[in-house]
């Protein structure tokens, strides 16, 4: 900081002026408007005028340094504020850029760039459709908008992101591979258990072409789809993945990418662990070799009859991790006492089985709580199936398993056996019996040797994968997709498939202590208002959210005031 003299015909002006940085120049900003010579007298009281200035002056200086100045914010009431001038801006982002710097992705983008002698920054235009996709998801044109929101400014127009995004498609394995390398040097990767899954995602354009297909969509719209398979490391942190056509069969996505996983990341031995969707016989058969294994859910109903009747039989055979004793559990259908005394724990029976020359062990499962948990779901659905017969807006048609009109049974023909004018709908209570005689019961296949216990726990596990979707859908808002080239399609699951993985790695760093919702809301919010040209004063609700985000990364956003020059320090921070 230094002092300004103003000279006006009667007086001279004194002010403290200090050098700043505005959109990307350098110029000055007044710190303090000390007034005239008389003004200063008045503060210097015996002291020399000047000199007292020159120690005012220097102690600022020091203070600064120190990050201990206090600030005098003068607001004028008569004063309207300037017009089209942004004041506020969000840093929540930071916590984001701290780890897409961690994950080396500016590197990346630079190796890219050089490949293609390109003008417009990859990086920069990559990192904030990141930040972006969590923080403010919307289209790529109103991404840009949005982008200006954050505390650094794009230096990108939207010619830019549509030359971008065919670029990112064209390196979507080199990205992957690169970025799978950096983050395990960032946070040792658990490559030993990995989880896959597919899902699927709509168009709002209806007409088929390349990767847009029609298929079944597990939303049940009547729409084109593309297909995600992705691989989650056994962290919960995506690893990788890819799109294929929507009319895919989701089970001849696994081995591809695996492949793939297994040449460009060098990976020999781990566990694959999928959904009774993805576990054909072929996979399974993928990985029962080469030091490969598999833990899938399997569907006791789809059992061949004897090991089928074998898992509903709980009279006998039942056993718990840790003991060799058997159980009869028949009676934790209905014994209140037995069901409180053994609500906390899982029985199992299991026995090793060969389908088509595949030795895989069958473990069935049996938990109070499953049990509690699948006969809350079945009566939600009666109850509405109910409602359905009761307003008579009956159609039929189911539109998969879990549709409540399966518990809808119709007659017709009357009560004495006579043909009946119209059908008679009521509750099927056969079904329901049927499907109670399941309550509990859960199977797995595999082809490992250790205990129930971890085969259970890594089965366990599966929901983070299924959770990722979601986030993807709900909370990133990846669909529906209005983009029509594969290559474009293809750059904005990239983009959601990064944010994904930064926000995991947020996630993980604050102890998985809190919701996405809760997350990304707070992220959203925390913004700052741009004083005098040289401070920011936070404009957010201090939360336990905000404190561990600033003690987890490092930096803080939460002083009453920042100066110009501390905001700096924490921008280069976030880019360590």
């Amino acid at each position: 900081m230094r002092i300004r003299t103003t000279k006006t015909t009667n007086t001279v002006q004194y002010a403290i002026i200090k050098d700043i940085t505005k959109n990307g120049k350098r110029t000055t900003c007044i710190f303090e408007n000390l007034g005239t010579l008389d003004k200063i007298k008045q503060r210097a009281g015996n002291e020399e005028p000047l000199v007292w200035l020159k120690n005012y002056l220097q102690e600022l200086n020091i203070k600064e340094k120190e990050n201990k100045i206090p600030v005098l914010i003068k607001k004028d009431p008569s004063k309207v504020i300037e017009k089209n001038v942004q004041s506020s801006f969000n840093v929540g982002y930071l916590f984001l850029q701290n780890i897409y710097y961690k994950l080396k992705l500016d590197k990346i983008c630079n190796k890219i760039t050089e490949q293609h002698q390109f003008k417009f920054d990859l990086n920069d235009i990559l990192s904030k459709l990141i930040y972006s996709r969590i923080i403010f998801p919307a289209s790529k044109l109103k991404t840009l908008e949005l982008s200006k929101k954050f505390l650094e400014q794009p230096n990108f127009e939207y010619q830019h992101i549509e030359r971008a995004l065919p670029v990112i498609c064209e390196n979507m394995d080199f990205i992957q591979s690169e970025l799978y390398k950096n983050s395990n040097e960032y946070m040792k990767r658990n490559n030993k258990i990995l989880y896959y899954d597919c899902t699927n995602y709509y168009f709002e354009i209806e007409e088929e072409s390349g990767l847009r297909q029609y298929g079944k969509s597990k939303e049940n719209r009547p729409n084109p789809i593309v297909q995600m398979g992705l691989f989650m490391d056994g962290n919960g942190i995506p690893l990788a993945f890819d799109i294929t056509p929507g009319n895919t069969n989701e089970q001849k996505t696994l081995q591809p990418l695996e492949e793939k996983i297994i040449k460009d990341f060098e990976f020999s031995e781990f566990v694959v662990c999928t959904d009774a969707g993805l576990a054909s016989k072929a996979n399974r058969k993928f990985n029962n070799k080469n030091n490969r294994k598999f833990v899938t859910t399997q569907s006791i109903k789809k059992l061949k009859s004897h090991l089928k009747n074998e898992a509903l039989d709980l009279t006998k055979g039942w056993m718990l991790p840790g003991s060799n004793k058997t159980y009869n559990i028949s009676k934790l259908r209905t014994d209140e006492k037995l069901i409180e005394e053994y609500r906390d724990k899982i029985f199992y029976k299991e026995r090793w089985i060969n389908e088509d020359g595949l030795e895989q062990r069958l473990i069935v499962t049996y938990s109070v709580k499953y049990q509690e948990y699948q006969k809350k779901i079945r009566n939600n659905q009666i109850n509405r199936a109910k409602k359905i017969i009761d307003t008579n807006s009956i159609k039929l048609k189911k539109t998969n398993s879990n549709d409540p009109k399966r518990f809808i049974k119709t007659l017709n023909v009357t009560k004495d056996g006579e043909l009946a004018d119209k059908s008679i709908y009521s509750i099927d209570q056969n079904m329901i019996d049927e499907e109670a005689k399941y309550d509990g019961l859960y199977a797995v296949c595999t082809n490992l040797e250790d205990s129930v216990e971890d085969i259970i726990r890594v089965n366990k596990k599966r929901w983070e994968i299924e959770e990722s979707f979601r986030i993807m859908k709900t909370d990133f808002k990846s669909r529906p997709i209005y983009h029509s080239r594969d290559e474009m399609i293809k750059a904005h699951f990239i983009t959601c498939f990064l944010a994904l993985i930064i926000y995991r790695y947020v996630e993980k760093k604050l102890d998985e202590k809190y919701t996405a919702p809760e997350i990304i809301e707070t992220l959203r919010d925390m913004n700052m208002k741009l004083e005098n040209e040289c401070s920011y004063i936070p404009n957010y609700i201090r939360t336990d959210l905000t404190d561990d985000l600033h003690d987890k990364f490092g930096f803080r956003t939460d002083f009453e005031i920042i100066s110009e020059k501390n905001i700096k320090k924490i921008l280069k921070q976030t880019k360590k």
